[in-house]
């Protein structure tokens, strides 16, 4: 690209780097140019050009000031309003002047207008656009009429026109009724009036199809690429002993559900295997994949290797160290804690007994894959709630882990159900298993949803709950933009319900508190010597009180869904009936409303998970925000399930037939970002 540097900065911003980046940025949006309407013929509520002479133009100060043009073409007139303008256009839009004007028809104050349309001064008989219009997402300093420009003359550039040969090969072309690679990029820079302008913006064009199904296919390549790859390195063969397995069963005050059986046996067939393990271990909150993970862990240790937990939250990861502590230490199992909360001198003795192999299993945070952390022999590396950690982290436990040759297996773990389409595209390359059952004996959990206004019901609520002798959680919100206004909401609403509540012990858990008090708060609530907890969403994962039967989420228009539904599974972990009361704040957004609608119709996780992914699209479920997974940018898994499933068939068809056309295939969509698909 012959650029200037400042320029070439800004097409960076953009993820720009070369001709084929340039080429590849796409149109969020079309305008059509290329046809007039006469002003009295002109539908309203549609963007429309039209064209003719001003007649009057002033400037209004009331309600508030604006520039105010009348525009007559023989037919009719139509009014031009700039709320926002400068001195210069007061004398460009002069009257007598010709005006091409597009922009939204509407009724208005001063008859049909039109308010900041696109406008420039034509002469008469101009000739109109041959083509619509491309509209591109672009930066500050970068006008569209600039980029336009850049992206014209790359088209026209021979190096760029040979890197739009095909990738893909004539039979998968055909099979698929695919439209040629070149012209769909053509065709969608520069459609020409005939195309339908609909199909453009709703990307259902053929020439949007082909693009679409390259991207796809790209993912489908580097995801196949890659699980073969993983295939061809060596792990550590884990046989199944059975010794300690049926000992912690033995010991177990319940029973296994056939489907935590049925994915036991899958991960433990994998371990036994000489190649990395990669697998996903999916099941909705509270069905039971802690004591799955124990019994990996259990198959690691057994065959004298090292085996680790990591959690997202030193909550969570204290939680499965007292779990796991009092389950592993009876049989022999020595259990190591390590989190960024020790202090130096704990730290210094845990990591000696993980570097020299006394410590069976270690539990802890991203602490985990510091430096200073030396395992002995890694076998077994579980990742739970994997989505909260980025790609890099995943990476830096599975480097960490590994001895020589010999790569540690991998179980991740997550209570957010990945829908189906998800699974097909980003997970691709990991083999999944699902508890999709609950254990018996849990009560569903009614949700209900409250406006703020009527506090006074919910308060009456948790006496009498608490009279009842049943606990109750208040989950203070969720506010990203400042942790010291969440720790203060947190703290005011404790003396709150302190001073309401004289009679009950209440107590407060929030992200700021020492490990050691958080620890403490926990435990005396499980005990139930606090019978009301009023806690930040620190406790979204992995608390277990099953006599808490009663759970407010404040301003949860605030939460998304997944936090939503994991909160409220902290909930119905016992016999009781639970209620989970979603107080909200008016006037609700539309997002929100449409949120709180799924949470209050639907407690199956697959299915939230589901319509999650059609209101945010995949990027939560991902960790995609703080990985650099790169995202789709023009496929749709919600829309473009059946171009997924025709990638997926091809990919495999190229890697066994077309292996040089895949390999181009891949370095054209993805560049050298397929290193982040490889977690």
């Amino acid at each position: 690209m012959s650029v200037s540097a400042s320029v070439q900065e800004k097409l960076s911003r953009l993820g720009i780097h070369s001709e084929l980046d340039l080429i590849l940025h796409l149109p969020i949006r079309y305008e059509d140019e290329t046809h007039l309407f006469p002003i009295g013929d002109a539908p309203q509520g549609q963007t429309v050009q039209i064209e003719g002479v001003i007649v009057h133009n002033e400037v209004v100060v009331r309600p508030r000031r604006q520039l105010v043009c009348q525009v007559e073409d023989g037919s009719g007139t139509l009014v031009m309003r700039f709320l926002n303008f400068y001195g210069s256009q007061v004398k460009t839009y002069a009257v007598g002047k010709r005006v091409r004007l597009l922009g939204e028809i509407r009724g208005g104050f001063f008859g049909i207008e039109m308010v900041h349309p696109k406008c420039r001064i034509v002469r008469e008989g101009e000739s109109l656009a041959d083509s619509m219009t491309p509209v591109y997402a672009t930066t500050a300093g970068l006008t569209q009429n600039i980029l336009a420009k850049i992206i014209r003359q790359g088209l026209q550039d021979a190096q760029t026109v040979h890197a739009l040969t095909e990738t893909v090969p004539e039979k998968i072309i055909r099979k698929y009724r695919l439209q040629g690679f070149s012209d769909s990029v053509l065709c969608l820079h520069h459609p020409s009036p005939e195309e339908s302008i609909e199909a453009l913006q709703t990307r259902t064009h053929p020439a949007w199809r082909r693009i679409k199904f390259d991207e796809l296919l790209a993912q489908q390549l580097s995801m196949r690429l890659h699980y073969r790859q993983r295939r061809s390195r060596s792990a550590p063969v884990l046989q199944q002993k059975n010794i300690l397995k049926n000992q912690l069963l033995a010991q177990l005050g319940f029973e296994l559900t056939s489907s935590q059986f049925k994915v036991y046996e899958e991960i433990s067939r994998d371990l036994a295997i000489a190649y990395p393990m990669q697998r996903l271990l999916q099941g909705d909150v509270g069905s039971g994949k802690t004591i799955v993970a124990a019994l990996a862990a259990l198959q690691a240790i057994e065959n004298g290797f090292q085996a680790a937990i990591m959690a997202p939250t030193e909550i969570l990861a204290e939680q499965h160290f007292v779990k796991l502590s009092a389950w592993f230490e009876p049989l022999g199992v020595h259990v190591a804690w390590l989190t960024g909360g020790l202090k130096k001198k704990q730290k210094q003795i845990e990591l000696d007994k993980i570097m020299s192999g006394v410590a069976q299993l270690v539990v802890g945070t991203h602490a985990l894959f510091q430096v200073q952390v030396t395992f002995q022999q890694l076998g077994l590396a579980i990742i739970d709630e994997q989505h909260r950690f980025g790609v890099h982290q995943r990476l830096a436990l599975r480097i960490k882990g590994a001895q020589s040759d010999l790569m540690p297996h991998q179980l991740m773990m997550s209570a957010t159900p990945i829908p189906r389409t998800l699974s097909m595209s980003y997970f691709a390359d990991l083999d999944v298993s699902v508890i999709d059952e609950l254990p018996p004996g849990r009560s569903p959990v009614v949700t209900k949803l409250i406006a703020d206004n009527r506090r006074d019901e919910i308060i009456a609520r948790i006496h009498r709950a608490c009279q009842q002798g049943r606990q109750v959680y208040w989950v203070c919100p969720l506010i990203e933009e400042s942790e010291a206004l969440q720790l203060q909401t947190a703290v005011e609403t404790y003396q709150h319900l302190s001073k309401t509540f004289p009679e009950l012990n209440v107590g407060l858990v929030h992200g700021r508190l020492s490990q050691q008090e958080k620890a403490e708060a926990m435990l005396l609530f499980k005990q139930g010597k606090i019978q009301l907890l009023v806690a930040t969403t620190v406790i979204e994962v992995g608390v277990d009180v099953p006599n808490a039967s009663l759970m407010v989420i404040e301003n949860a228009e605030r939460m998304g869904l997944s936090q939503l539904h994991q909160l409220r599974g902290r909930v119905g972990r016992g016999t009781e009936a639970s209620i989970c009361i979603l107080l909200f704040q008016q006037p609700l957004s539309e997002i929100a409303r449409k949120r709180l609608k799924v949470i209050f119709e639907y407690t199956d996780g697959f299915e939230i998970a589901r319509q999650d992914l059609r209101l945010r699209g995949p990027g939560e479920f991902l960790g995609a925000r703080q990985s650099g997974i790169p995202m789709l940018r023009f496929a749709d898994l919600e829309q473009d399930g059946e171009l997924l499933k025709a990638a997926q068939d091809s990919a495999n068809e190229m890697l066994n037939n077309y292996p040089e056309l895949a390999q181009r295939h891949i370095a054209r969509w993805l560049g050298d970002k397929t290193e982040y698909l490889r977690v």
